[in-house]
């Protein structure tokens, strides 16, 4: 049957529910121009993504949708390391580098004293957009580190360390890098169907047995009202679950960056030194002030990393998944098996283990400036987002694909949402590779932390889990 691209606008703009005959025509004739149905013009792309932005998508049609962007290219396949493959996507944030921690930790609670792998992560990641970044950026600034790795190679290094880490290549999910152009220049990127179409295709596409979502809400987060996320992250566990693919999802806050650091290489280095600090291999210390501003990652991080271990049956419970991944931590596994994996994916292994040796050394901007508090008393708020673009004019972040980041800038935070703050304390440090860029981010900061005389009421790190049933 021919699907035209006119009937499927119409039918849709006219509220009618499409069926998956429809919905997998238009997007495989979008994608591969095929001669048997007439190929959507930009125009009609535009006209069908609106139409689904007004109308929204019935459970039946989302999951169609996810399933023809899914397979409208090359599927990663790892059913030959014979384990459960499970991943985690947050829906980004500032200071977000749960993912450095996360993979390494599974990888290491899923290898069996036979030397089988229970539980695998073969993490396609993405880069920095908008005020949120993006983990191939954070990795991409350790040296010789690749993330364009060949299928082949891939599935190698899975086998190998349990996990690895690189980018979506050019021929996975093809169209959602059509339709997210136009979603960007059409007005229709905050659909919560075509957001999560265009997640749970990629994340699919690897082939997974177990997914868990970290859907941030807050005001650094892209739902920012608690409804909106609680929605998406409905939406995308049903939409996981009806591919086959166990999913949950936990909603969390993102009133202030996570952990201390917010930008490339100094994410990178506030996970590495925690790997080190409870590594007993590693002669590594932290202050105890340090070790605070980063409870809030680690809190995270075993809480994801758990429900991840629950889903591949290494873990009764997701609580007792949370205590497996802190053992991970605790004793080294997860530090050794990071170590491996930047071995087999840097081109340079000898800079690369060079500058893991030591991460605070190896920081190295041009500029920097601290900010301070200007009375006593609280931090009680922020505009999260607002700080996400001070890092970002710093330049650690890009405003569109393509543009280059630097590794080095970023922002230090020296308190917490809640902190009793004395005149002159340190609040953030900015760091920057170029000092005429700082001027602006400082302002910024000046106008978004917040200090009163009255302590906030905290929001729990972990607001809801939204799983299916």
């Amino acid at each position: 049957m021919t699907i035209h691209p006119i009937d499927v606008i119409q039918h849709k703009r006219d509220g009618r529910e499409l069926s998956d005959a429809e919905i997998e025509g238009f997007i495989r004739a979008l994608v591969h121009r095929t001669p048997e149905s007439p190929t959507p013009t930009d125009a009609q792309a535009a006209a069908f993504l609106m139409a689904i932005f007004l109308r929204g998508l019935s459970p039946r049609e989302l999951a169609a949708l996810t399933q023809a962007m899914r397979f409208s290219g090359e599927v990663f396949d790892p059913s030959p390391l014979n384990s459960f493959a499970v991943d985690k996507h947050s829906t980004g944030g500032v200071g977000d580098k749960t993912s450095l921690l996360i993979a390494p930790i599974v990888a290491a609670a899923g290898e069996l004293a036979d030397g089988r792998r229970s539980v695998c992560d073969p993490m396609i990641s993405g880069r920095s957009l908008g005020h949120t970044g993006g983990t191939l950026d954070k990795l991409e600034t350790i040296p010789g580190f690749r993330t364009q790795l060949p299928p082949a190679e891939f599935l190698a290094i899975v086998r190998e360390c349990g996990f690895a880490m690189a980018g979506q290549t050019p021929t996975l999910v093809p169209a959602d890098r059509i339709l997210y152009a136009l979603r960007d220049h059409t007005g229709t990127v905050e659909s919560p169907y075509l957001i999560t179409a265009s997640i749970m295709s990629k994340k699919l596409a690897a082939g997974l047995n177990g997914l868990v979502l970290d859907v941030k809400t807050g005001s650094g987060a892209f739902m920012s009202r608690y409804e909106d996320a609680q929605l998406l992250a409905r939406l995308m566990v049903e939409t996981g679950e009806l591919a086959g693919t166990r999913t949950v999802a936990l909603m969390t806050s993102m009133d202030q960056p996570l952990g201390r650091f917010a930008g490339n290489w100094v994410e990178v280095q506030e996970c590495v030194e925690l790997m080190q600090y409870y590594s007993p291999e590693c002669a590594f210390t932290l202050s105890p002030e340090k070790l605070q501003l980063s409870s809030d990652l680690l809190a995270l991080t075993h809480a994801l990393a758990g429900h991840m271990l629950h889903l591949g049956g290494r873990a009764e419970t997701p609580e007792e998944g949370a205590g497996l991944s802190a053992r991970m931590l605790e004793d080294g596994s997860a530090y050794r098996h990071f170590l491996r994996m930047v071995e087999l994916q840097s081109d340079d292994w000898l800079a690369a283990k060079a500058a893991l040796a030591a991460p605070e050394a190896f920081h190295r901007p041009t500029a920097t400036r601290t900010i301070t508090a200007h009375r006593d008393g609280y931090l009680t708020s922020m505009n999260c987002t607002q700080v996400g673009w001070a890092v970002q004019r710093l330049g650690a972040g890009r405003t569109r694909p393509g543009d280059p980041v630097s590794a080095h800038a970023g922002l230090e935070m020296h308190v917490k949402l809640g902190d009793r703050l004395k005149e002159g304390q340190p609040l953030a440090t900015l760091f920057s590779e170029d000092a005429a860029l700082l001027d602006e981010p400082e302002v910024m900061l000046e106008e978004t932390l917040e200090i009163s005389s009255v302590s906030p009421k905290p929001f729990p790190l972990v607001r809801e889990i939204v799983a299916s049933g």
